[in-house]
């Protein structure tokens, strides 16, 4: 068995200072904002996974059992010699796939790209071990501005799951899937994990539990603040809200201040105002119809190969080739 590789191209000094940069953009803006990639530390990530059980939580579960049944499908179109997952956290997913794609005969190499290096340090060894004649090569990179360092050679499939697609505003996917076309040579793959819209009774719960976990993972991105750059934050001040907004087809979470409050945050030498009231959007989750997720797709240099849905329509697999 081969060792696996790491590749670094994001430290935690970068990490500390695209937070800062978030935050102060998205804390003086009006209305204020902050993106959802800063929910995910070690208590973030924690919550997610208690998410992702919660029998309102329908997307992870709905994922795996339809990505369950058509892998083998995936595996015989793709005939994939490299597997590039973005966003690979635990990689637990990633085995119906590693072993699909080996049992499909040509993969030799699989590239794991994740934004925490200890993470991706115990997946790639995990998948290692599982997986003894494949070769792992780590990427410790962000992959909204670092496509350009994955590994190139052989016939790649970049796998992009788990719905994440819907937490980029439509310019940002445009400007995203753009950025993966240019990576990919013609004919090689892109599988696309995608929510589609469906009842608003469904989706809303999904986002706003009964047992209030959500809730606390959305309060979560205050406590990063407040570790990070020594804001003072009261998180139990701010109230969860999740709402669908049917003009763009996607849910926004939001956190409502329950009282006027003033914030500091030292380390970026900010003082910020919040009125009662006040909400601060802190994730979008878009929705798509198939027509329209194959035509931001064609947008961005894709030919759509094949679509798969589970039985009551509300999550997509794509797979679609690089013209």
């Amino acid at each position: 068995m081969t060792a696996p590789t790491l590749e670094i191209h994001l430290t935690d000094a970068d990490l500390t200072e695209a937070l800062r940069s978030d935050a102060r953009r998205g804390l003086t803006s009006d209305p204020k904002t902050l993106p959802p990639k800063w929910f995910y530390d070690a208590r973030g990530s924690e919550l997610f996974e208690e998410i992702t059980r919660l029998p309102e939580y329908y997307p992870t579960r709905t994922e795996r059992a339809l990505l369950e049944r058509v892998v083998g499908e995936i595996a015989q179109i793709a005939q994939a010699e490299v597997l590039v997952e973005l966003g690979a956290g635990s990689a637990a997913k990633t085995r119906l796939l590693l072993s699909a794609l080996s049992a499909a005969g040509p993969l030799k190499t699989y590239v794991p790209q994740d934004v925490s290096e200890s993470a991706l340090r115990g997946a790639a060894e995990q998948v290692g071990a599982e997986f003894p004649g494949l070769a792992v090569h780590g990427v410790v990179s962000d992959f909204t501005d670092t496509l350009h360092n994955l590994p190139r050679g052989g016939r790649r499939m970049i796998a992009f799951l788990g719905g994440t697609i819907g937490n980029l505003i439509p310019a940002e996917r445009a400007e995203f899937l753009a950025g993966v076309a240019a990576v990919l040579e013609p004919g090689e793959q892109l599988l696309l994990g995608a929510g589609l819209v469906i009842d608003s009774d469904v989706l809303v719960p999904a986002y706003d539990d009964a047992a209030g976990v959500t809730a606390e993972f959305n309060r979560n991105v205050l406590h990063v603040l407040n570790s990070r750059l020594r804001a003072d934050f009261d998180p139990d001040a701010f109230t969860h809200v999740a709402v669908w907004d049917a003009r763009n087809e996607w849910i926004e979470m939001r956190l409502e201040a329950t009282r006027g409050m003033t914030v500091t945050v030292p380390d970026l030498d900010l003082t910020v105002h919040f009125a009662k009231g006040e909400q601060m959007r802190t994730e979008i989750s878009a929705k798509f119809r198939l027509e329209g997720l194959a035509a931001e797709l064609d947008v961005a240099g894709f030919d759509t190969e094949h679509m798969w849905t589970d039985p009551q329509d509300r999550f997509a697999l794509v797979l679609a080739a690089r013209r």
